[in-house]
């Protein structure tokens, strides 16, 4: 009989066909090995260490906050390096000290500053007002690699000269020079008296529509997802800054009943309208993650999970905002609960699933660890950076980063806090108030509520703690408070 081929291969077509698919299924899976990674920062505003419920919160519920700690890394020695919003937010964009930036205080601090010295004994410095355009941020780093750059939400590093679209962002929504919303609640605006007899009107931009009732935290996020359905077949950095859950403290109504019924004696938190605030953020969050797993990049995206500075401890409308019991006091304050603060990381291929980490890192260690992954090279425009890159860390939560000290600095008054500067050094920190000349030592293994003062027992270790951190202060040329001339007791 002759050969017929049809007989040995009956369905050439067929077989032709499911090579091809096989062939493009191999170059998607070589092109996504290759493609840049993506960057969603998520930045929450005044969130202290115990805020998520995987950092012990007994009344908040994070489930997705908790569920991207369980697919990365979660570190529980994680420092803003300033106690307030502008300072720590300038070091995040920039890999510099707030104290070598010359920008410790919230950019209406700053601005006020330059027209009177206060009523305290101590004048406070002259401080720069916005992020020097002179500075190579994250998002013109991401941007000259060839990244779409979005900034959603709270700014606050500067007047209209220096908002986002100046600093590397492609695309602005919400960002201003103001610190707050006036409310939560559409329209998100209204008028404000600035404390000297000046009114401002202060809104958030970008917005468009709205309807009574509809809450920021859901349209600064309707705005992401935009963003993320328009650029997720493109390398991008999505620096997602959420005000949640900074003052006005404002809930959803269901959300804040629900918390109230929730709350039972002897709870460490218990203000129900904070943990609504926080409900609705992790909602959010988990809507950034969901659209992450849509467009199928969460496998190509580094996510990071961050507050500028630990929570507001202080009173409003008639109740404490939130504690970071076991940490000791809250914003403002160079004690542990104003600095420590929640930072979880998930980088595909590089950490691994529910890992924890106890080394001390800081907000300037993002910048290097973005310079790692874009493999950008160190420029004259890229100098004296203050962090250092965690890659490897993310790849081995048990090797020690070559770093031994933690530098902060606040030459400001606050709601708990005279003028004050300090180290960690270890599980040592020194702390050291300008106004005073106080010092206090503490051993954070030992004592982490900070109750115990070692000072006067320690006299060589408070010497050499001194020493190192006086030696940094003229490395960063910090600027210190002054005696005020027009102080009056």
């Amino acid at each position: 009989m002759a050969y017929n081929a049809a007989m040995k291969n009956p369905h050439p077509r067929k077989h032709i066909l499911l090579s091809l698919i096989a062939i493009l299924i191999c170059l998607n899976a070589l092109s996504a090995i290759a493609a840049p990674t993506n960057v969603l920062f998520i930045l929450v505003d005044d969130m202290g260490w115990t805020g998520p419920a995987c950092y012990g919160s007994d009344l908040h519920e994070t489930p997705n906050i908790d569920g991207l700690a369980a697919q990365g890394m979660r570190f529980t020695n994680a420092y803003a390096a300033s106690p307030i919003c502008s300072p720590t937010r300038a070091s995040i964009l920039s890999g510099k000290h707030p104290a070598r930036l010359n920008m410790t205080t919230w950019h209406e601090a700053a601005v006020e500053r330059q027209s009177h010295k206060g009523d305290k004994p101590l004048a406070p410095p002259l401080t720069e007002p916005h992020l020097g355009l002179q500075y190579l941020t994250l998002a013109e780093l991401f941007k000259g690699a060839g990244y779409t750059t979005a900034h959603i939400g709270k700014w606050h590093l500067g007047d209209s000269e220096h908002y986002p679209e100046a600093q590397g962002f492609d695309i602005n929504i919400g960002g201003t020079h103001w610190g707050a919303p006036r409310s939560f609640f559409y329209p998100y605006a209204a008028w404000r008296d600035k404390g000297n007899g000046e009114m401002e009107y202060r809104y958030v931009p970008g917005l468009g529509f709205g309807k009574e009732g509809d809450y920021l935290t859901d349209r600064l996020t309707d705005e992401a997802l935009n963003v993320l359905d328009q650029v997720h077949d493109q390398p991008f950095f999505l620096h997602m800054a959420y005000h949640n859950p900074h003052t006005p403290i404002e809930g959803k109504p269901e959300l804040v009943e629900y918390y109230k019924q929730k709350i039972k004696e002897g709870m460490t938190h218990n203000n129900a309208t904070y943990a609504a605030m926080i409900h609705s953020l992790d909602e959010n969050i988990g809507r950034l993650l969901a659209k992450l797993e849509e467009h199928h990049i969460a496998d190509n995206t580094l996510v990071v999970f961050f507050s500028d500075n630990g929570g507001f401890d202080q009173v409003r409308e008639g109740e404490v905002v939130t504690t970071q019991v076991p940490l000791r006091s809250g914003k403002g304050s160079l004690y542990e609960g104003g600095i420590r603060v929640p930072l979880i990381i998930k980088w595909p291929g590089i950490t691994t699933a529910n890992t924890t980490s106890d080394t001390p890192v800081i907000s300037t260690d993002f910048y290097p660890t973005f310079m790692e992954l874009l493999q950008t090279k160190s420029t004259q425009k890229i100098d004296a950076l203050d962090g250092i890159n965690l890659k490897p860390l993310l790849e081995n939560s048990d090797i020690t980063l070559d770093r031994e000290d933690l530098f902060f600095h606040y030459p400001h008054y606050y709601f708990n806090t005279t003028p004050v500067t300090a180290i960690r050094s270890g599980d040592w920190k020194l702390i050291e108030y300008t106004q005073d000349n106080k010092v206090e030592l503490y051993n954070l293994k030992d004592d982490l509520a900070e109750s115990n003062n070692l000072a006067q027992t320690q006299g060589d270790r408070v010497k050499a703690l001194q020493q190192k951190l006086h030696a940094w202060h003229k490395g960063v040329n910090a600027q210190f408070a002054v005696p005020n001339d027009e102080y009056k007791p």
